[in-house]
């Protein structure tokens, strides 16, 4: 059952405030693929997705749209920034990567779900290996009186002997070669791994450790890693997202020199991947025909029609994403699941502070944010991170969990105090990440 486009924005609204055109925009090209997924093969490959492009400033929620989506359907995806590739024939990584890195994730997840589906079974094989090599440790320590098996199982169990150290038998995990080839991407470890046999090293590890290492070790065992690798390829095509950050940047405008022309060529190497072409990868070829693209850029100097012809016919759907005002700031500390506010009072109480934000002092901090991104540089969402650090540096450094849980109130008069006329000389441009 997939979620529809109202269901998508309402989890979407959980974590981002406003943006509401994009939210749709992608709730729309989320549903379609649930569409499509209901039609008939022979009409399901003629439809291919309406990739979207954005255009804002940073801070506004660009990326994290994107994020969050590909999150709530458990979608492989992968943020890239435009800036990072170059023209073919140039020294850099080529447009293909961003393909190969979707794939890798879309592994990653689906060994994740493989390995949860036989935890138990691998867990079992390892507890009665570590119970013997715990029994062999005990023998050693002749000063110990020697329980029985039945007391070591029962001491195992409630975990008793986690902190100990034992000798285990790991399995090294060989150092990972990939080459490039004509055919693409070749893993040096798959040509030549079932040659060269894994090396066995002994470890000297406490229990807890020596657990997670070989649970992982027999899971691998028990997962075909042939179904893992044709699944991922089949999520990364079908399911796949890819967010191509800082669009902008390689739209060279109406210069011919060097860099802009590299520029144009890195849009003409990116257009094939988009329209949909196959990529070798050390898993298996991977047809791009069906992966969404979201593109996004602040788009101050150049327009989003500056970009080559063929690649804006690609990206038919383009939403504009808000500045961010004061109620917007008000509403980004109070409102979401992870709101900056919850995450520092977290951080805090783990060392006693039980920290608390009243009303005007949230209204005061939004006033702050919207001050500070008019006369400086604007940074959308980000500025109070800037602002929060330098508001509770004070708090922060004092705090050292010695005492027992006190409650620390930030209002609107603590706000005001630190960011005095004095405090304005304060660079607050050295918190910005």
């Amino acid at each position: 059952m997939s979620l529809t486009p109202k269901e998508i924005v309402s989890e979407l609204d959980k974590y981002i405030i406003g943006q509401n055109q994009a939210k749709k925009a992608v709730a729309i090209a989320l549903r379609n693929r649930y569409r499509r997924s209901r039609l008939s093969k022979e009409l399901r490959d003629e439809i291919t997705p309406k990739n979207i492009i954005m255009k804002g400033p940073t801070g506004v929620g660009k990326t994290e749209i994107a994020r969050r989506l590909a999150k709530l359907v458990k979608a492989p995806f992968v943020k890239i920034e435009a800036t990072k590739y170059t023209e073919v024939g140039y020294v850099g990584r080529d447009v293909e990567s961003m393909v190969r890195d979707l794939v890798s994730v879309s592994v990653r997840m689906v060994k994740d779900e493989k390995v949860h589906e036989v935890e138990q079974k691998a867990k079992k094989v390892v507890d009665e290996k570590l119970i013997k090599l715990i029994s062999l440790e005990l023998v050693k320590n002749s000063s110990l009186e020697q329980p029985t098996i039945a007391e070591i199982e029962e001491n195992y169990n409630q975990n008793k002997y986690d902190d100990m150290n034992i000798e285990v038998d790991v399995s090294e995990k060989p150092k990972q070669f990939d080459m490039m080839s004509g055919m693409g991407e070749i893993s040096i470890n798959a040509v030549f791994g079932d040659i060269f046999p894994q090396k066995k090293k002994k470890k000297k590890m406490s229990v807890k450790r020596a657990r997670e290492a070989l649970i992982e070790e027999e899971a691998d065992k028990l997962i075909d890693n042939d179904s893992v690798n044709s699944e991922a390829i089949r999520r990364a095509e079908e399911e796949g997202i890819i967010f191509i950050d800082e669009m902008d940047k390689i739209i060279g405008k109406g210069s011919q020199n060097g860099p802009d022309v590299s520029r144009e060529g890195v849009q003409r190497d990116i257009l094939p991947i988009v329209e949909g072409t196959t990529v070798n990868t050390k898993y298996g070829s991977v047809k791009t025909d069906f992966i969404l693209f979201i593109a996004a850029g602040a788009f101050h100097i150049s327009k989003i029609e500056d970009m080559i012809p063929e690649l804006q016919g690609r990206f038919p759907i383009r939403v504009e994403l808000n500045n961010l005002t004061k109620d917007d700031f008000v509403k980004i500390l109070s409102t979401p699941k992870n709101a900056v506010t919850l995450q520092y009072a977290s951080l805090l109480k783990v060392d006693n502070i039980d920290l608390k934000f009243t009303d005007d002092a949230l209204d005061e901090i939004a006033t702050i944010a919207e001050n500070q991104n008019e006369s400086q540089e604007n940074i959308g969402a980000r500025r109070l991170h800037t602002i929060m650090e330098k508001l509770l540096e004070d708090v922060s450094f004092n705090a050292s969990g010695e005492y027992p849980m006190s409650e620390v109130v930030i209002d609107r008069p603590y706000v005001k105090k630190v960011f005095s006329e004095n405090a304005k000389n304060n660079d607050l441009k050295r918190y910005i990440l």
